[in-house]
């Protein structure tokens, strides 16, 4: 397998925890965003990369200079999943919209995006992670459906490890 790295940006540590589950079913290393750094990107084929959701549908506040790092790396070649926490009651207009704001903003970088989800089995009125119909990460809502949190996991990882 290649060399594969969890990164992760949470306030409450809600994100943290998933991403670890994701690291110790994969056998990846997990890092807080804060310690993204070129060097790390460039020692790692796969970027498994989750956020939280704040505000109207914006990224956890570490990934902004996360995100910096993301965009002056060389990503082409790379492999990217990206895993996202939201609220799909009390905010169901931008579920999980942080993982739509970190694909926008590596998108055209030449990095090879695997680890869409169908909507389907999901409640919620809009989100800026749709991309062709489908979640272009994994949705997580671990507070409302935290009986879902590990199936979904599973099925994801089962989903993306193929191109890992």
């Amino acid at each position: 397998m290649k060399k594969t790295v969890v990164v992760y940006g949470s306030s409450t540590g809600t994100c943290e925890t998933i991403a670890e589950k994701i690291g110790a079913k994969l056998g990846a290393e997990v890092l807080n965003v804060q310690d993204l750094t070129a060097d790390v990107v460039s020692a790692n084929d796969n970027l498994i990369l989750g956020t939280s959701t704040w505000g109207a549908g914006e990224l956890q506040d570490d990934w902004y200079d996360g995100l910096k790092v993301l965009q002056l790396a060389d990503l082409s070649g790379k492999t990217i999943a990206l895993f996202g926490c939201g609220d799909c009651e009390s905010y169901s207009d931008t579920f999980v919209g942080g993982i739509g704001e970190l694909y926008d903003g590596i998108k055209q970088s030449g990095a090879h995006f695997v680890g869409s989800v169908s909507t389907d089995g999901y409640t919620f009125d809009d989100s800026a992670a749709i991309v062709d119909g489908q979640f272009i990460g994994l949705p997580l809502d671990d507070v409302n459906e935290d009986n879902m949190t590990d199936s979904r996991i599973d099925a994801w990882i089962a989903a993306i490890s193929p191109n890992l």
